[in-house]
């Protein structure tokens, strides 16, 4: 896909210096709605991207608000109260300084599988409380059983359905769900070596998710 210039703000320096990703500062210029469609085509059409502009015209910022970052970082991840809406599936990374194809491809792999986690939720809220029903009543039915002549005593397996059937349900319920990350948005691309470059490029062929580069200007002789 042809790449796309990240150029400076209309608004006035205060305006866009003070910008965050938060919802009560963060303002939609012009050029962000322009990286919102470039974001949305690279999604739809599984397209590898290129985004770049001269340092300090939001070009990090403009990701972090695109791919929701703000609420995964305000996520306790021991609670199963929040429910995202719509889910979340973006993942945004920016690689270190120094960085391995290795690296890159583990510190991926754990954000894909945060934002799975995310979605996976309701799901595994839903099988705590059907489990902690049927461990009641498995329970019930064995203080029952004590007070019952040996003969008239029944297994807890013949309940219907039984405890490991709904687990297995529900474990296969969530290993059904499909990965739900549909684009890989790159920040500082221009750290990446090549061989980080080579990794970045196998994991969008290997998945079914667009690809997105965010870097400086390009340099004459990388043109």
């Amino acid at each position: 896909m042809q790449a796309a210039p990240f150029q400076k703000s209309p608004l006035p320096q205060s305006s866009s210096a003070t910008a965050t990703s938060s919802d009560e500062s963060f303002v939609e210029t012009l050029e962000y709605k322009r990286f919102v469609e470039f974001c949305d085509a690279c999604r739809q059409y599984r397209y590898i991207g290129l985004c770049f502009g001269p340092p300090g015209v939001g070009k990090t910022l403009s990701a972090i608000r695109y791919s929701r970052k703000e609420i995964i970082n305000k996520v306790d991840p021991w609670t199963a109260e929040l429910s995202i809406e719509p889910p979340l599936d973006t993942v945004i990374y920016t690689p270190s300084v120094i960085n391995s194809p290795s690296r890159i491809d583990h510190d991926i792999r754990r954000q894909r599988e945060m934002l799975a986690g995310f979605a996976r939720r309701p799901l595994r809220r839903e099988a705590q409380a059907a489990l902690s029903v049927l461990r009641a009543r498995d329970e019930s039915h064995r203080k029952a059983n004590l007070d019952r002549q040996l003969q008239k005593r029944t297994e807890v397996s013949s309940l219907k359905p039984t405890y490991l059937e709904v687990f297995a349900d529900f474990a296969a319920r969530e290993k059904a769900m499909a990965d739900l990350t549909t684009l890989l948005l790159i920040d500082e691309a221009d750290r990446l070596r090549m061989t980080s470059l080579e990794q970045i490029r196998a994991t969008f062929d290997d998945g079914s998710s667009g690809l997105v580069l965010s870097r400086r200007v390009l340099r004459l002789h990388e043109r």
